[in-house]
């Protein structure tokens, strides 16, 4: 397998349209790196500079060390797996598999040894003589996938692999790729918009919007210590709520001023002092909102507009008279739509934000985290 590094790569259109910005990412060997982020963010158009599809306006490819800018996609020693699997219709399974094998002139027998091979891992053994339209959303994303792996590529290329698929087959098709990776021991790239697949299969996620990387770490560090708000709101399900407020300092003690209510700073107090008088975005995931049978200095004060009992947990869609947020409650609390209810935060995983900038305002500790 090998490391692929991006090196301020830049991809600007016509029109001075630019899709990609100066992006610094290292693919260490074996590793799965997930690239995520909405539309037109420039996953996809970062991927297929990686194989070779797409023209690289500046900055540096490398695959194993070597500068592979001009080199032709057929050289770079990458097997790519497409969104909408790109099968020849007319051909069976297993032609589809072996056909890049075949023009690259390889004998009938190792041909057939790495079909059969892939065919096994990927339980398709039955499907060999079968035509494309024969098979379904699975089973053609399963043949794509082995005719990625019959080339014993140095890198796998995935673009939003999973995406034509109902949501129970995604959620088995994750696994199994998933389960590919760790079998093969590969280095992958994989592009998804779905923040859910960048958390359950990525070692490393790099967090994309308007072609510019937002944040590079692994699964938890992105969800516990994302670097700004978009990051913020983008990982995680339902997505962080986000409160504006102004600090305020009352008997040597911080508050939030929700405008509504207020309530006292317990955690990162000493980081939110300086912006005593100003403007700050509080932070905090659905999951970290518990209910209070009483009103606090702590508490937050909402009303019920939406309840989805969801079997495990609750999720309150509330109004907080100038905020919109949700929490994940257990399914035994009895709400009522219109309901008055109180809720505290969980301070010690909640995060601030800075008003105009949006960037997250970190401890030392969360810094070093990041920065790891």
């Amino acid at each position: 397998m090998a490391t692929v590094e991006l090196k301020s790569l830049s991809k600007v259109y016509e029109g001075n349209v630019q899709a990609v910005k100066n992006a610094n990412i290292t693919v260490q060997d074996k590793e799965f790196v997930v690239l995520v982020g909405p539309s037109g963010c420039g996953k996809t158009t970062t991927l297929r500079m990686v194989a070779g599809l797409e023209d690289i306006t500046s900055g540096e490819l490398r695959i194993d060390g070597k500068l592979v800018n001009d080199v032709p996609p057929k050289d770079r020693d990458i097997a790519m797996v497409f969104q909408n699997y790109a099968l020849y219709p007319h051909m069976t399974v297993y032609d589809n598999m072996a056909f890049g094998l075949k023009i690259r002139k390889f004998p009938k027998e190792e041909i057939k040894q790495r079909v059969d091979e892939a065919a096994r891992i990927l339980d398709i053994e039955e499907l060999l003589d079968r035509k494309p339209k024969a098979l379904s959303g699975g089973q053609r994303q399963r043949v794509a996938v082995g005719r990625a792996i019959v080339r014993h590529p140095k890198v796998f290329l995935f673009d939003e692999p999973l995406s034509n698929l109902d949501a129970k087959l995604r959620v088995q098709m994750r696994t199994e790729i998933s389960a590919l990776h760790n079998r093969l021991q590969a280095t992958m790239i994989y592009v998804t918009h779905d923040q859910v697949e960048a958390m359950t299969m990525g070692d490393k996620i790099v967090v994309m919007k308007d072609g510019v990387i937002q944040q590079i770490g692994d699964p938890l560090t992105l969800y516990n210590v994302p670097v700004n708000r978009f990051v913020a709101g983008f990982i995680g399900s339902p997505p962080m709520n986000f409160l504006n407020v102004k600090i305020t300092e009352e008997g040597g003690k911080i508050y939030a001023d929700e405008g509504n209510f207020k309530f006292l700073v317990e955690k990162k107090s000493d980081l939110l002092k300086p912006m005593v008088g100003k403007n700050a975005t509080f932070g905090v995931r659905p999951e970290d909102l518990h209910y209070s049978e009483k009103a606090t200095d702590l508490t937050l004060k909402c009303t019920v507009e939406i309840i989805e009992p969801l079997g495990a947990e609750t999720h309150l869609y509330l109004n907080t008279g100038s905020h919109q947020i949700v929490a994940r409650v257990p399914p035994t609390l009895d709400f009522k739509t219109g309901d008055t209810v109180h809720l505290t935060s969980d301070q010690s995983r909640a995060m601030w934000f800075d008003a105009d900038t949006e960037e997250a305002i970190l401890t030392e500790q969360e810094k070093q985290r990041v920065a790891q």
